[in-house]
């Protein structure tokens, strides 16, 4: 039992879930560079290009973590709101200004001055997921509120014509809105009037008609609209169970579009094999677990806004992670959804990162606090003669030996 505890201490430390995010951050440095550095060469620029700018992404994600890891969590708490609103005018520059850049008909990112460009729909799922945690956490809280909140940013997002992410944000949304105590019949009332725009959405673009329907008829199109998924699922066959060795990938070179965004999925599974994918959902399974068990934790220790913000996180870069594997197993029609920390693409990475860090500072903090509330209990801990035990906190488990010294005189 000691030993099932210490395990289970250790699984769901800060210490792993720290471990669990550098080490799917690098391994993504690697597949996003085995998978890009072709793409990068027939563009006429150095091999090395993407990765370079991921790794930008991920150091500016670095200093962001230290700020939040530094700072007080009331002051973050104090930042939810105004955060909101910054999130909100940035979507309106990116639509309505002259700093909006559009790229292929679609006005996604933001370019201010020196700063890199960014999609401010990565500012918007972050702000969103803290603004509901808070709102729900405090005692006058009006459901018309959150979901109008909900609903302006997915059609400033949809506005851009970013019609996965609206999707992935608005199912996020509402997850995190029913979790929070929201009435399911106000969600489900929005979710029946956002039936009807999103079909005008699909009819309206025709190429999405396309895709609808060669995702129902595989063998429509195969060197047409069924192009990219087709060669998808090929590699995918073609990696086995050990796959073609790292750099060896045969798709990336020209038959897979674009291979290190969307469907970089499909290049890992070819060269590293079923293997090398079980090994890397196993290490999202870890960061995964660990932010939904330490916020069902917040939700039993009564602090609900930090137990919403974990959920909220966790189930955000679940929905991410489920979507893009069933696109690119063909499971579900392409949406254009990235695959976290993997996929290149530096605003996602550095908001994927920047979220991360507040569930382990959160952890990090839980931990901090217990241990001199531990040690002042224990310091006045007395046997049957009134004399005060003196104990060694180090060489306490808190699961067992704590309750054993609890019961020290009943004897």
């Amino acid at each position: 039992m000691k030993l099932e505890n210490n395990f289970s201490d250790l699984f769901y430390s800060s210490f792993v879930y720290l471990l669990s995010i550098l080490t799917i951050v690098l391994w993504g440095f690697i597949v996003m560079y085995s998978s890009s550095y072709h793409e990068a060469l027939i563009h006429d620029l150095p091999h090395y290009y993407f990765l370079v700018n991921q790794v930008k992404f991920f150091l500016l994600s670095l200093f962001a973590a230290y700020f939040i890891k530094k700072v007080d969590f009331k002051f973050i708490e104090f930042c939810i709101f105004p955060l909101m609103a910054f999130s909100i005018l940035c979507m309106l520059l990116t639509l309505f200004s002259p700093w909006g850049v559009s790229v292929l008909g679609a006005r996604r990112w933001l370019k201010l001055g020196p700063v890199p460009s960014f999609q401010p729909s990565e500012i918007v799922k972050v702000s969103t997921i803290l603004f509901i945690a808070k709102y729900y956490s405090s005692e006058k809280k009006k459901d018309g509120v959150a979901i109008l909140v909900v609903v302006l940013n997915a059609a400033l997002i949809l506005m851009q014509k970013d019609y996965s992410t609206t999707m992935l944000y608005l199912a996020s949304s509402f997850l995190l809105l029913l979790v929070c105590g929201c009435d399911f019949k106000k969600v489900f009332i929005i979710v029946m009037f956002l039936i009807i725009p999103a079909i005008y959405a699909i009819l309206a673009e025709p190429f999405r008609v396309k895709r609808i329907v060669s995702f129902m008829n595989p063998n429509l199109d195969p060197n047409g609209i069924n192009y990219q998924i087709n060669n998808s699922l090929a590699a995918i066959r073609r990696g086995g169970l050990f796959g073609v060795g790292l750099g060896n990938g045969y798709y990336k070179l020209g038959r897979l579009p674009e291979v290190q965004n969307d469907f970089v999925f499909a290049n890992l599974a070819e060269e590293t094999g079923f293997v090398g994918v079980l090994l890397t959902l196993l290490i999202f399974y870890v960061i995964l677990r660990i932010g939904f068990k330490f916020a069902s934790e917040k939700y039993r220790d009564g602090d609900l806004v930090q137990s919403y913000i974990c959920f909220g996180i966790s189930v955000s870069i679940s929905l991410q992670l489920i979507i893009n594997v069933l696109v690119v197993t063909a499971l579900i029609p392409p949406t254009g959804i990235p695959l976290p920390f993997i996929s290149q693409g530096g605003t996602n990475l550095f908001f994927t990162v920047v979220e991360t860090s507040i569930i382990y500072k959160l952890i990090s903090d839980k931990k901090e606090e217990v241990q001199p509330v531990l040690k002042s209990k224990i310091s006045d801990i007395e046997i049957e003669d009134g004399r005060k035990a003196s104990l060694n906190i180090s060489n306490i488990n808190i699961g067992t030996d704590f309750t054993d010294y609890m019961d020290i005189g009943k004897d």
